[in-house]
């Protein structure tokens, strides 16, 4: 099990990494919301995004209404952030 990394650490990879720009973390989970064109749009985001959690052995909790989809992003067992949770977020971005 990977270990929970603090809120310092945390931040300091949120700055460090542009790709996540649009991440924040809040509330205990690395989160992030999108509008995409459409609904179809947003399914098809999903879709892909499921594949990638899929491969990484790894899902995230989301929300979809509509166009609007919202993600957060934590790992279960550690109780928190670990480096699974950034893996994650870069491939989510990867997917736009």
């Amino acid at each position: 099990m990977s270990e929970a990394w603090t809120a310092a650490q945390i931040n300091a990879e949120l700055s460090a990494l542009p790709e996540l720009s649009s991440w924040t973390f809040s509330e205990g989970r690395l989160r992030r919301s999108l509008t995409c064109e459409d609904f179809r749009a947003a399914f098809a985001f999903m879709t892909r995004v499921a594949a990638v959690a899929e491969e990484q052995g790894h899902h995230p909790d989301w929300t979809n209404v509509y166009s609007r989809v919202s993600i957060a992003l934590w790992t279960h067992d550690a109780g928190g952030i670990t480096e699974q949770d950034f893996r994650l977020a870069r491939g989510i971005e990867a997917c736009r």
